[in-house]
């Protein structure tokens, strides 16, 4: 289903033939990320990904914006914890030329001066921005909790010291270090000559040198009581996150997780939305997430709650998460949570761009791409067992942590009681 190569250099080519489709999207990942940083450099693999859109050697800022939106595409960028990825979405007949935009970029960027002060005031002003959003600004508070003294519990984007300190010489040698064959996958979806594609990415990609690949600071979790952090601030509702340190991408119960965050905060049907939002009316805004890295995770509970209800909230909460730690989940739940994970998958992979991006980042953090018929054989042998395993392994007390933002004056006592009791 999925064809793979491996240059001399170590860059890995996947991709998925759809030829039925009209579309390519092309994407190339980098393994680095937030959690490749320091206190110091904080912020750099944004900051980068931001200034590789500013000109190469072949193209000009403008150049590389017409030359796909002029061809119907669409460019993109985003960073991560531990990836970086360039993409594109074009008609499938103009591959050629964004493998040529996209590769300039990541290997030979100019970096301007100019550029790099202009988008540094721009990228001070979008950390602001996120401050000013609470519903954004409640996620940074319990990442500090969940990852203490870790690059892992620093926003990516970086604070305003750090991003004021980067410059052209560290940019460049940040880029050196970390954009070299090895951490390197391009990930294609869509129609294309698989034949041809090769060719042309040895082309440009053979004479890079190789390297070997980069290492990050690990994680240690030793969290022995439940840890509270409130911001102030004259908001019409609370801002609440909730936090418990989880599984890791590699886990062996990875599945479960899934389903279990389905069950408990994933749609309109789950728990927490039909307790908080349908039955009691608490919050206008409730759902769980999840965060997987390399060797850690996390589970979340985020949501929007009434100023006056916030207490009452937080009880629910805990006590439909400790739900699932006393009892299976019931049958029905459980099959229609099955085929909820099931179904979206299989509709998002329908579409070339959610399909490269599913296969890029699999290829690149796990160096492995799983087809939709290995998911679904896993997903099949998840039993109400696991679920139940899964969730006694997160929801313990010690390891709860709560970010809050709101007009909380005078809660912090309270809300600590209730953390401390469930």
């Amino acid at each position: 289903m999925y064809k793979r190569t491996v240059l001399d250099n170590g860059l890995r080519i996947i991709a998925h033939p759809m030829p039925s489709m009209e579309s390519l999207a092309l994407g190339i990942w980098i393994s680095v990320g937030g959690r490749y940083e320091t206190f110091q450099n904080k912020g750099i693999s944004h900051f980068l990904e931001h200034m590789l859109f500013k000109g190469t050697e072949h193209y000009s800022c403008r150049g590389i914006k017409e030359s796909i939106e002029g061809i119907g595409g669409s460019l993109n960028g985003f960073t991560a914890e531990e990836v970086t990825c360039y993409l594109v979405k074009i008609p499938a007949k103009y591959l050629e030329p964004a493998l040529s935009i996209l590769s300039d970029m990541v290997l030979r960027p100019t970096l301007p001066r100019t550029e790099i002060e202009k988008e540094r005031t721009v990228i001070l002003e979008e950390i602001k921005m996120y401050r000013d959003l609470p519903q954004s600004y409640v996620y940074e508070l319990l990442d500090e909790l969940l990852w203490p003294k870790h690059p892992l519990g620093l926003p990516v984007i970086g604070d305003i010291e750090s991003v004021k300190s980067i410059n052209r010489n560290s940019l460049s040698s940040f880029r050196s270090n970390y954009y070299t064959p090895s951490n390197i996958v391009i990930s294609l979806a869509g129609s294309f000559d698989y034949k041809k594609l090769i060719g042309s990415v040895g082309r440009i990609f053979r004479k890079v040198e190789r390297k070997e690949k980069n290492t990050f600071q690990g994680v240690t979790e030793n969290q022995k009581l439940p840890q509270l952090k409130m911001f102030m601030k004259d908001t019409e509702q609370t801002h609440l996150a909730l936090g418990f340190n989880a599984l890791s991408r590699h886990h062996p119960l990875k599945y479960a997780l899934n389903i279990l965050h389905i069950i408990l905060g994933a749609n309109m049907s789950s728990r927490l939305f039909h307790q908080l939002r349908e039955k009691r009316g608490l919050a206008y805004e409730i759902g769980s997430g999840l965060k997987r890295y390399h060797e850690t995770g996390a589970f979340l509970v985020h949501a929007g709650i009434d100023n006056y209800k916030v207490t009452a909230a937080i009880k629910l909460i805990l006590a439909e998460l400790i739900k699932t730690t006393e009892k299976l989940v019931t049958g029905d739940e459980f099959r229609r949570a099955k085929e909820f994970y099931m179904g979206q998958l299989m509709l998002s992979l329908e579409d070339t761009l959610e399909h490269m991006l599913w296969i890029g980042e699999s290829t690149l953090t796990l160096n492995r791409t799983y087809s939709f018929k290995e998911i679904a054989a896993e997903i099949n042998k998840v039993d109400r067992e696991d679920i139940r395993e899964a969730s006694r392994m997160i929801f313990k007390k010690d390891r709860l942590n709560a970010a809050l933002i709101g007009p909380l004056k005078n809660k912090e006592k309270e809300i600590s009681g209730i953390l401390r009791m469930n």
